[in-house]
């Protein structure tokens, strides 16, 4: 991918100095994620158990940053950029305004206004406060641990989480959650259609951020649809238990992801993207 260091968002809060602790157990061992995001239609990936009692408390550490790291927080800041970019003028086409997410950096454990989260979780948006959560780490396990490598396999973690603030300010998250309270024996399949519109969202940044800017280079969409291959449902349950139980999907299949995550990027069209409607998936 190409991008320039120096030229990102100015939509990046770092709380990578920041360590939680009291009563919200975010010891080694700890998993953590408090359940309100549940609500609001937030990534499910995030939704874990609901840890409550005690106080959150807060103390600051230096943050000793790598070279390494400093330049994989600078191409966070650049593909944040990009997405503001596109999504400006996608909403602009359509006669609506696009407020830019704020994306929150931290390590180990992070306070949203959706909860408390480990870094275990993946990263997140939390579509009560409009914030792309993430820590560096997890890009680093894309490579080591997902079999993802390359720098566009990043971008396209990314541009999903965008992807939700999109559906939030559409207003499809909160349609999306008043359909789960309403059908509850839908609730898996409703969240599996709008994970995959996140990805056919990615997509349509990916077109479009390249129709503008040309940052696409030999390999790097192949890198993104080698990354949701990885990703879907299937081959994660595979991986940790041996067996795949579709009834609990809720991010879709890795050939559903890679389907509407490549279609994304051949239409660069928000409205080819709705999964909801879609009879196949």
């Amino acid at each position: 991918m190409r991008w320039s260091a120096g030229q990102g968002s100015g939509n990046i809060e770092d709380r990578r100095g920041v360590r939680l602790g009291g009563g919200v157990g975010l010891g080694i061992g700890g998993v953590i994620l408090a359940l309100i995001a549940a609500y609001f239609g937030v990534d499910p990936q995030v939704i874990s158990s609901f840890l409550g009692g005690g106080s959150v408390t807060e103390t600051r550490v230096p943050v000793n940053e790598s070279p390494a790291e400093a330049e994989l927080r600078e191409f966070v800041s650049a593909v944040l950029a990009e997405t503001e970019q596109v999504w400006t003028d996608q909403f602009a086409r359509r006669g609506k305004q696009y407020h830019d997410p704020e994306l929150v950096l931290f390590r180990e454990g992070v306070q949203s206004a959706c909860g408390i989260a480990s870094s275990a979780a993946g990263p997140f948006y939390c579509p009560s406060d409009g914030k792309v959560y993430l820590d560096l780490a997890f890009l680093d396990d894309l490579r080591t641990q997902l079999g993802s490598p390359g720098d566009f396999a990043q971008a396209y973690v990314i541009a999903h989480e965008v992807g939700h603030h999109v559906q939030n300010l559409l207003g499809i998250s909160e349609q999306v959650h008043a359909r789960q309270q309403a059908h509850p024996e839908l609730a898996n399949e409703l969240s599996v259609r709008l994970e995959l519109q996140a990805d056919f969202l990615a997509g349509v940044w990916a077109h479009n951020a390249d129709r503008m800017n040309h940052i696409l280079e030999k390999g790097d969409l192949e890198e993104a649809l080698n990354a949701a291959s990885h990703i879907g449902d299937d081959v994660l349950q595979r991986r940790s238990t041996g067996r795949v139980t579709p009834d609990s999907f809720t991010h879709g299949t890795a050939a559903q992801r890679v389907r509407w995550l490549r279609k994304g990027m051949e239409s660069g069209r928000l409205e080819d993207g709705d999964t909801f409607a879609a009879s196949g998936l």
